[in-house]
């Protein structure tokens, strides 16, 4: 029981001592495509995309790591959770596919085999949409418009790449997906449509009824009553609208989230 309990010491030794900002781990990585060490791909990723030569610049694949160096000898050697010299895991949660290591369980990491990376927040709580190509909330399963690799694009407001980024993601009623906290701070900044397809993201039944109240109280000088075609941005539709400065209404759908399409029709 002793040499039982030795082993586990040893192997939890430096436990949340060491890492970055991203991950504590107790090994670094030598990144594959530049031969140089970093703590995570993160810190690769972050630090060549600071070099002054746009050439450089490039990212780490996370599957072709196959040295790391333990932080606790500083020993080189093959991708294992358990150093060959000293014998500490270098992460208590630990993927020979994707190479990584991670002692912060509590994050409860699995790895997708469909997505083909690592993820965190519990395996039981997220399913993997074929369409759509990623893992979701269990929330969402039969409850999202789908849309084929929607998350293997760019958020559309950080520009970060949404199918590996560390971030959550929403899908929105369009079935665009971006950041969680970008989608918030759209939403305080009073963005209501969706920056890919123009689509109203939002609710906004109420903000409608305040236009045609605003709309009805002004009355247009005889010289601006004028009809104008507009196209929907949320149903598509194509109509006709009275001018107003306030904006057109969308004879299908109810919705002021139009553009116009044509030039006014007035002497």
């Amino acid at each position: 029981m002793e040499s039982d309990s030795v082993a586990v010491n040893t192997q939890d030794f430096g436990k949340l001592q060491h890492g970055c900002e991203h991950y504590k781990r107790r090994c670094k990585i030598r990144a594959p495509c530049c031969d140089q060490i970093f703590s995570c791909r993160h810190c690769h990723n972050e630090a060549t995309s600071s070099l002054s030569n746009p050439k450089e610049h490039h990212e780490i694949v996370r599957h072709d790591i196959k040295q790391v160096i333990c932080s606790i000898c500083n020993t080189e050697q093959q991708v294992a959770q358990v150093c060959s010299n000293c014998g500490v895991k270098m992460g208590e949660y630990f993927c020979d596919i994707c190479k990584f290591y991670d002692d912060e369980t509590e994050k409860k990491q699995f790895h997708c085999d469909e997505c083909g990376i690592c993820r965190v927040g519990g395996r039981e709580n997220f399913f993997h949409c074929q369409k759509c190509g990623s893992c979701y909330t269990v929330g969402l399963r039969d409850n999202h418009p789908c849309i084929e690799n929607s998350m293997k694009c760019s958020c559309p407001v950080c520009y970060e790449y949404l199918f590996d980024s560390v971030k959550g993601a929403i899908i929105m009623k369009c079935g665009h997906t971006m950041h969680t906290e970008c989608y918030s701070e759209m939403a305080n900044q009073h963005q209501y449509r969706c920056p890919i397809c123009s689509k109203t993201v939002f609710d906004m039944s109420n903000q409608w009824r305040l236009l045609d109240a605003e709309i009805e109280a002004m009355s247009m000088p005889d010289e601006y009553k004028y009809e104008v075609s507009i196209l929907c941005n949320d149903c598509n539709t194509k109509s006709k609208a009275s001018f107003h400065i306030l904006g057109h209404k969308c004879n299908e759908c109810g919705s002021y989230n139009t553009r116009r399409i044509s030039t006014p029709n007035c002497e």
